[in-house]
């Protein structure tokens, strides 16, 4: 019987994970000195973060702040897309950071293409917004997981369903 494996590479985050580590961030920004004047409002939406704040500089220290914790909540920083600074009302700024979530038809090529260069007894399939790695040996998937990891995406990839 020849059995194949297969697994999935996408790129995703733990939503939860990510409305623990914007909740851990405005409860910083209230508690720390050099933040708590600021009427700074860090508000997620479905798709993105939006920040206002009164300054670049406050601005940055939000960045710093919510990184902090959503490393500290095993999410990657690549998923934080962030948008321009633009001017709001009474001299404050505001941005918009994007949530980037599924694999571009692009980075789905570019992986594809990686696994059949290198990889001759492997079959990669785009599938949407994953690719599906399917191959008789698990040993030969653990040899394509450990190569996709030393490529540097502008995504962060996970790998699921692996049977």
């Amino acid at each position: 019987m020849a059995a194949n494996y297969s697994f999935d590479i996408v790129s995703e985050f733990d939503r939860q994970e990510l409305v623990n580590a914007v909740d851990q961030t405005v409860r910083e920004i209230q508690s720390r000195y050099d933040l708590k004047d600021t009427k700074t409002t860090v508000e997620l939406g479905e798709e993105s973060i939006n920040v206002n704040t009164d300054s670049e500089f406050t601005l940055d220290a939000i960045h710093t702040v919510l990184q902090t914790k959503a490393a500290k909540r095993n999410l990657s920083l690549k998923i934080f897309d962030y948008g321009k600074v633009e001017p709001a009302s009474g001299s404050r700024v505001r941005q918009e950071i994007k949530l980037k979530k599924g694999l571009t038809q692009e980075i789905a090529k570019q992986i594809t293409k990686l696994i059949r260069d290198e990889f001759k007894k492997i079959q990669g399939s785009i599938q949407g917004d994953a690719v599906r790695v399917s191959a008789k040996d698990k040993d030969d998937l653990q040899s394509v997981i450990q190569r996709l990891k030393q490529e540097d995406y502008p995504v962060a990839l996970q790998f699921t369903n692996y049977r």
